[in-house]
């Protein structure tokens, strides 16, 4: 499969004994949706419910961060997905959070992943099926095999900023990034980091919620001043939306890109580590 899937080729797809459908919907907690009702309401035909929400390493105090390998592994096969299985994601969130399931699938060692073009919001456009309910899977074996060359703690990032090997991208609004709009947790400073460029992840979408391709997606990093040519490391506010904005890295071909798990949510509430205000 190519990274994105246009929803024609999934209709003719539809029924092939090796394909899943996964819905990776989610909604940060103050959107006041459930994605999981949501879901059971209206989902493309056989899609399984993945459930961000849920996914996530229950110990931390960060939010959205990455599940313990075993965790991953469990959630995968009570879902019925197994070894062999091509995996296509689509949501139905402004965040575009399929970006981040197709990253962690990528991340546990799964290969054969795609996005939906469009989402949800395209399939149905289109006057496509839908059904209802949440249905039972049988377990299927799910072999994982983490590599971590995608992720990035605050560690290798402070060591990133400091040696200037790699640009750090925060997906974030321009008025989050600056500082100009106030974080909405008091223990968590306003700015971004240090040498840090901005390409809101919003700006990678077609107004039909398709992503933007070749030279106009290219041009957007160009124009936020990301050098193509070095490793990028992407950053958001959780972790949600960086996945978008290595996703279209990927998409201009480049496998060099690594995600910042931690996020602001953790840089930010660290008083020792380096913040910066205004425009990059």
């Amino acid at each position: 499969m190519d990274l994105l899937v246009s929803t024609q080729w999934l209709a003719e797809e539809m029924g092939a004994s090796d394909l899943r459908i996964v819905d990776a919907t989610y909604f940060l907690p103050e959107a006041g949706r459930d994605a999981t009702a949501e879901y059971a309401a209206a989902h493309i035909p056989g899609a399984l419910n993945l459930n961000l929400t849920e996914l996530v390493d229950a110990t931390s105090p960060l939010p959205n961060t990455l599940p313990p390998v075993e965790k991953f592994a469990s959630r995968m096969q009570a879902l019925g997905l197994g070894d062999g299985s091509r995996i296509v994601f689509y949501d139905n969130s402004p965040h575009h959070t399929a970006a981040r399931a197709w990253w962690m699938f990528r991340l546990f060692g799964v290969e054969s992943v795609a996005i939906l073009d469009g989402g949800l919001s395209k399939w149905q456009a289109e006057g496509r099926p839908l059904e209802s309910g949440t249905p039972t899977h049988r377990h299927r074996h799910f072999t994982v095999a983490k590599d971590e060359a995608t992720l990035r703690s605050k560690d290798q990032v402070a060591d990133a900023i400091a040696a200037n090997s790699a640009g750090i991208v925060d997906a974030r609004s321009a008025s989050r990034f600056t500082g100009e709009e106030p974080e909405t947790r008091p223990d968590i400073a306003s700015g971004h980091m240090p040498g840090a460029r901005n390409l809101p992840y919003s700006r990678l979408f077609n107004a039909d919620g398709t992503w933007k391709r070749g030279e106009e997606l290219r041009a957007l990093f160009i124009e936020a001043g990301i050098d193509l040519d070095r490793p990028i490391i992407t950053t958001c506010g959780s972790g949600i939306t960086a996945a978008v904005v290595l996703f279209g890295a990927a998409l201009l071909g480049k496998t060099d890109v690594a995600l910042y798990d931690g996020s602001w949510s953790e840089w930010g509430a660290d008083p020792t580590t380096a913040k910066a205000i205004g425009p990059a």
